[in-house]
């Protein structure tokens, strides 16, 4: 029985490298399918369906290496959980937009249904992956199998699925994997807890001043938490799905365990060195040891 749940954490944690975008694989569609508005992130104003003046003929960013520093902050934030290569190789064969033009405005379309049903894969993976939510593995391995299905789908049949039906099934499953997650740490937990607020589902922490605090376990699903202070803090095995990190200090922070945290989340903070991170997460190229 440890032998088989062995086998499958490995075959999991081998499928998530298929929600890791590879550009080499896609035609460019985060560059073109989305549209973007001139603001901090952004340097210019895009709508949807219209290619990047920045992007070339071979579907590679011309301005890659200084996004940043030229005003396409945002490019250098997003994931789409590799939902651009499996359009673009597999939804639709290897044929891009320019090849097939005809089919251009329909893969606009199909790209943003797989973005959202390979972030649902991410978050499922990683439920199946965590002893605790063992009660309920035999249901997150049916939604993980169903949302796999759906992706599979050719694109007119993808148009039809009805995904914010399917996230609010998969949801109901994440927040019990994550009630049984954080209980058992609690349950584990040697010595005092440090005193803890009782965070709700997207409370607001915009700006706060949490810098060195200790939201082991707590509930920060949906949390704005943009510009916040969180040097030092401590965030290990806390839930963190959907909260928004946009320009949060984590230097110094510890997110070790931390449940549901995605790659655009970490992308969007400012972290250093010294930021822990889960193993399954890349510490973003842009960080520095000043976290800018």
């Amino acid at each position: 029985m440890e032998q088989n749940s062995e086998n499958e954490g490995s075959v999991l944690a081998k499928s998530r490298d298929g929600l890791r975008g590879d550009c080499e694989q896609c035609f460019g569609l985060c560059c073109v399918a989305l549209p973007f508005a001139a603001s901090v992130d952004f340097a210019i104003d895009k709508v949807a369906g219209q290619p990047c003046h920045n992007l070339q003929a071979d579907f590679r960013c011309g301005v890659h290496t200084t996004l940043r520093q030229i005003g396409f902050r945002g490019c250098t934030v997003y994931d789409c959980f590799g939902a651009g290569q499996k359009v673009s190789q597999v939804t639709y064969g290897g044929k891009d937009w320019r090849e097939a033009p005809g089919s251009a405005k329909q893969m606009y379309e199909v790209f943003p249904i797989m973005w959202q049903l390979h972030e649902l894969l991410w978050y499922l993976s990683e439920a199946l992956m965590r002893e605790e939510a063992c009660p309920i593995h035999g249901e997150l391995s049916q939604a993980h199998a169903k949302t796999e299905q759906y992706s599979q789908l050719p694109p007119e049949s993808l148009l039809k699925v009805d995904v914010a039906a399917h996230r609010a099934e998969v949801n109901v499953l994440l927040l019990r994997t994550s009630e049984l997650v954080r209980d058992e740490a609690r349950r584990q937990h040697k010595g005092q807890l440090g005193r803890q607020k009782n965070y709700g589902r997207g409370a607001d922490l915009i700006g706060a001043k949490l810098k060195g605090a200790d939201l082991r376990y707590t509930n920060l699903r949906g949390a704005y938490m943009i510009a916040a202070d969180l040097r030092g803090a401590n965030l290990r095995v806390a839930d963190l799905i959907g909260a928004d990190f946009r320009d949060t200090d984590i230097r110094g922070a510890d997110l070790t365990g931390s449940l549901f945290l995605t790659q655009a989340q970490l992308n969007a903070a400012k972290g250093d060195a010294s930021t822990k991170l889960p193993l399954s997460l890349a510490r973003p190229a842009h960080w520095t040891d000043n976290g800018k």
